[in-house]
C-alpha cells in the first residue's frame, strides 16, 4: 500500500485532530487511501513551531516524547490537491494543498520511512488493519 512520510506532530495531526491538509512543495495526482507514517526525525524546534501552528487551530497537541515515530500510523483518503498563494486553516501559502478525509488509526507498524510516497508491504497492512 501507498505510504507517506510524515514529520510529528503533524502525522498526529491527520489522524487524531481532523488535520485535512498536507502541504507539500510537489503535487500528487493519485486519489485514494494512503498509509501515514511518523517520521523517526523530528527537532524541538520543529515540534514547538507545529506546536504554536495548532494551538491557532485550537489543538492540543500532545508532548514531543508521547508521539510515535518512525512507525506507520494510521490511514487517509487524498481526495484532492491544489497549488495555493493563500493561507487557508492547515493550509500554508506557496504550497500544494493535498486534501485529506477519512482518517482511520491502525495498530501501529514500525517501519523505516522514506522521501516521496513509497510502499509498505500489503502483508504488514493487513494483519495492522485485522488488530
Amino acid at each position: 500500500m501507498k505510504a507517506l512520510s510524515v514529520r510529528q506532530p503533524w502525522a498526529w495531526a491527520i489522524i487524531y485532530a481532523l488535520k485535512d491538509i498536507e502541504n507539500r512543495g510537489w503535487p500528487i495526482h493519485y486519489r485514494g487511501d494512503i498509509l501515514i507514517h511518523a517520521a523517526k526525525t523530528c527537532t524541538r524546534k520543529e515540534y514547538q513551531l507545529a506546536r504554536e501552528f495548532c494551538q491557532g487551530m485550537g489543538v492540543e497537541i500532545p508532548e514531543l516524547i508521547s508521539l510515535r515515530r518512525g512507525q506507520v500510523i494510521g490511514i487517509v483518503t487524498i481526495v484532492d490537491c491544489k497549488f495555493s498563494q493563500v493561507a487557508s486553516g492547515w493550509g500554508i501559502p506557496g504550497q500544494y494543498h493535498w486534501k485529506l478525509e477519512n482518517p482511520r488509526e491502525i495498530t501501529p507498524i514500525p517501519y523505516i520511512g522514506r522521501l516521496g510516497i513509497f510502499e509498505v508491504p500489503d502483508e504488514l497492512v493487513r494483519s495492522a488493519i485485522a488488530s
